[in-house]
């Protein structure tokens, strides 16, 4: 009989245990899911690390949100009618949800977050790689532009500037940590005054109106100023 020949009686037959092989399983999947986080988080080069700035109405962080935790509040303040015109994000909470996880499941063009301030959930905000959404589809943008979205989730903090200092650090954010990114742009819809204005605060400035999906948007930048990365 030939040794070799896979067909013989006496073939070792090796039977690894379940905990053993799910133990692998397990492995590569966290490997694969931190090689997707990476990939992800280096699109917008690791927004999760950029910490708390000191504004001058408080200690603003912006931080990554989770479908989980997060839902609830976000809902609710999708369901407000000042945020609901704008957002149309209404309905139960699983409507939120889901917009979260889509974000958070993609390849990180677009990262969902809570802002807080002085340690108190207040606001809600997308950061996104505009050079890879579909607004590039219907205005000029240039390598690594940034969008930047939001809302303020409660009345009580509007109308008193936050939004503007608010809008003015993430902006400042962005550009201290996205050596690459010369603009950051926003996309208002024209009929929502206070954003445009609060924009417009924080040192954007309008190019253009755009037909959007849904909305006519008045595109509005902030540049780089300084030296320009090579």
């Amino acid at each position: 009989m030939n040794p070799t020949d896979a067909s013989a009686d006496d073939t070792l037959d090796l039977h690894l245990p379940d905990e053993f092989l799910a133990l692998l399983r397990d492995v590569g999947d966290d490997r694969a899911q931190a090689a997707g986080a990476r990939a992800r988080a280096d699109l917008l080069d690791g927004l999760a690390d950029w910490g708390p700035v000191t504004t001058p109405v408080g200690v603003f962080h912006l931080v990554p949100a989770d479908a989980e935790r997060d839902a609830a509040l976000v809902s609710r303040w999708m369901n407000d009618p000042a945020v609901a015109a704008y957002w149309e994000l209404t309905g139960p909470q699983s409507v939120t949800a889901e917009h979260l996880r889509a974000q958070l499941t993609g390849d990180g063009r677009s990262v969902p977050c809570v802002g807080t301030l002085d340690g108190s959930p207040m606001s809600y905000w997308e950061i996104y790689r505009a050079d890879l959404d579909p607004l590039a589809r219907y205005c000029p943008v240039r390598p690594h532009d940034t969008g930047v979205h939001l809302l303020i989730g409660d009345d009580a903090d509007r109308g008193r500037g936050t939004g503007t200092e608010l809008i003015r650090a993430v902006a400042d954010l962005v550009l201290a940590h996205r050596p690459a990114c010369t603009r950051v742009l926003a996309e208002p819809d024209v009929r929502n005054g206070p954003s445009v204005a609060a924009f417009l605060g924080a040192g954007f400035r309008p190019v253009a109106e755009v037909d959007l999906p849904g909305k006519r948007a008045a595109l509005m930048v902030r540049e780089r100023t300084g030296p320009q990365p090579a």
